[in-house]
């Protein structure tokens, strides 16, 4: 099962209710997947304030704040959101993440960036949003992901968005069939794996193809060339937003789109909620196109 939302915003008006329709999303989607579930959110001032480097992080020493500062050796910030921390300082995206790691070796770095949150937890995805306060979020754009776990164990690590690429995030419906061959590849390449779970491996290939100067729709087909199995994918960064899905298009996936917006999720009741639905344009993405939208 696992259920996805993704809520790309064109209209700067709608930017202060992106939480409370992603809110409405996600809730929407917990009979997907009610073991746990993740939300990136780009763009909100008090998770990732502007021109601010912003890493989320799990499973952390609790002296985390005391232990970076002294790392980057300027002042740092630390929220507690449930499972989650935000570590936010005046340095670059990549500084911040090296201190946090160099800070506390054993903690999960669960995003990182300048425009991006990423909030993971343990639990029905309707308790987590309301840990949050996900519906007071502000910004432009929205990914998240309701899962049933069925290749690694349930905890907050697992669950998605996997973000292991600057501002960026992937969530997942489905199952790579030939992830270990594709892990050892990139393994042996020098990508580095947190874990065993076949959607970072979606993640650091996507990554890996950024970095490497692909855009994403040209990343997304040399995965759906590269992977088997089944699986409805979305990817976000801070300036855009795609859809694929494998050659059979065996999970669902719906798509609309307005002047105001871009949506996607596994179910239509998800985007029901969106204001001038009726409106909007919705569809079925065909097998293996990749559709993207940038800001």
């Amino acid at each position: 099962m696992c259920g996805i939302i993704g809520l790309h915003l064109r209209n700067p008006d709608l930017h202060p209710h992106l939480g409370g329709l992603l809110t409405g999303m996600l809730c929407e989607m917990a009979n997907r997947g009610s073991d746990s579930a993740g939300v990136a959110v780009y763009g909100d001032p008090t998770w990732s304030p502007a021109d601010t480097a912003c890493v989320s992080v799990l499973e952390s020493t609790p002296d985390l704040e005391a232990a970076v500062t002294a790392e980057l050796g300027c002042a740092v910030s630390v929220s507690d959101l449930g499972d989650t921390r935000l570590v936010t300082a005046d340095a670059t995206a990549e500084a911040l993440r090296d201190a946090v790691a160099a800070a506390d070796p054993t903690a999960l770095i669960a995003g990182f960036g300048y425009d991006v949150a990423v909030l993971k937890g343990v639990g029905h995805p309707r308790a987590l949003a309301d840990s949050w306060g996900l519906a007071n979020a502000q910004g432009w754009q929205g990914v998240g992901h309701t899962r049933m776990a069925t290749e690694s164990a349930v905890n907050a690590a697992g669950a998605h968005p996997y973000a292991v690429g600057q501002d960026q995030c992937l969530v997942h419906n489905g199952s790579f069939a030939n992830h270990a061959t594709i892990r050892r590849e990139l393994r042996a390449a020098g990508v580095h794996f947190d874990s065993e779970n076949d959607t970072e491996v979606g993640a650091r290939f996507v990554a890996d193809q950024l970095a490497g100067g692909r855009d994403v729709e040209t990343a997304l087909k040399e995965l759906c060339a590269t992977f088997d199995g089944f699986y409805t994918l979305l990817v976000s960064n801070r300036d855009s937003f795609a859809v694929v899905r494998d050659a059979i298009a065996c999970k669902p996936a719906v798509i609309a789109e307005t002047a105001d917006w871009v949506a996607m999720a596994s179910e239509y009741r998800a985007l029901s909620g969106l204001p001038g639905v009726e409106r909007a344009r919705i569809w079925e993405p065909e097998p293996e196109v990749v559709y993207a939208w940038s800001r």
